[in-house]
């Protein structure tokens, strides 16, 4: 039977809650009002909030000094791709380990998760040279495939825990009637499993779309993303707040955008298999 909840304690739970999704937002909006400011305006003191003359001046300037649907294109590419290729190697890893599992398979996954705790600059200097060598710094390929290995530890872990949630005797069943292993991947599991792999596919995104060490340090101009775009209006000259605040508005618009659409795709993907 369910426990009641008094309305004084959901009131105070409720309040709680947009105390901390305001406090988490803030910044968002700041920056979001702050790219409608002019430069004396943005760093005015005491801060203006809503009383200030709004300008698009700086939407203007932006566009006109960077090619903003380059970026745009190179960060669709780079999270996209990374994503793909990251599913295909990380299903049939997350199979194996969560339906033919060995006594190595618990060491392999923390092991997996452990190289999410080495800080990207202690290997800076050998990913650098070796991109040299290969002729993939700033390329997208490059970019991909380095997104593609950060992001592989989540994305295995995220799918082996919904596979887990799957009978193991509707698999042995397909078995039986005669599916191979690739169409025991393809259609038997890969469908049970979507709310889960869409839940994965849309946080793998949304790293990807934020990668800002490995893109600044690996691209110059043709494969910069929007990480780029918005570094490069901080400059030896100053801090341009308003341009970059228009600039970084622009940048995380469309991932913002997906999440607002998406949130009950995502909610239902991460909470897959919490509730029996």
């Amino acid at each position: 039977m369910a426990r009641s909840v008094s309305t004084n304690r959901k009131l105070v739970t409720t309040f709680f809650a947009w105390v901390v999704g305001l406090a988490i937002f803030f910044p968002i909006l700041w920056t979001i009002l702050t790219s409608f400011k002019t430069e004396a305006q943005a760093i005015a003191d005491p801060p203006i909030f809503f009383n200030f003359h709004w300008t698009l001046e700086n939407y203007v300037t932006v566009q006109e000094r960077s090619n903003y649907f380059r970026h745009f294109w190179n960060s669709v590419v780079l999270s996209g791709g990374s994503t793909l290729l990251g599913l295909i190697i990380a299903i049939p890893a997350a199979w194996s380990m969560a339906f033919v599992p060995s006594r190595r398979t618990k060491d392999i996954l923390m092991w997996m998760l452990s190289t999410k705790m080495l800080p990207p600059v202690g290997v800076l200097v050998p990913m650098y040279l070796i991109f040299r060598n290969l002729g993939l710094l700033d390329t997208q390929i490059g970019l991909v495939i380095v997104l593609t290995l950060i992001n592989l530890p989540i994305i295995v872990w995220m799918l082996y825990t919904y596979f887990k949630e799957i009978p193991g005797e509707i698999l042995e069943a397909a078995r039986m009637d005669g599916a191979t292993l690739r169409s025991e991947i393809l259609y038997v599991l890969t469908p049970m499993a979507i709310p889960g792999i869409a839940s994965t596919v849309l946080l793998n995104i949304i790293l990807a779309w934020n990668e800002a060490f490995w893109t600044l340090n690996l691209t110059a101009a043709k494969a910069a993303p929007l990480t780029a775009f918005i570094a490069s209006y901080s400059s030896p000259e100053g801090l341009f707040y308003a341009k970059l605040s228009a600039a970084s508005t622009m940048a995380i618009a469309p991932i913002l955008i997906m999440g607002w659409f998406s949130q009950k795709q995502l909610v239902r993907g991460l909470t897959f298999g919490a509730v029996k």
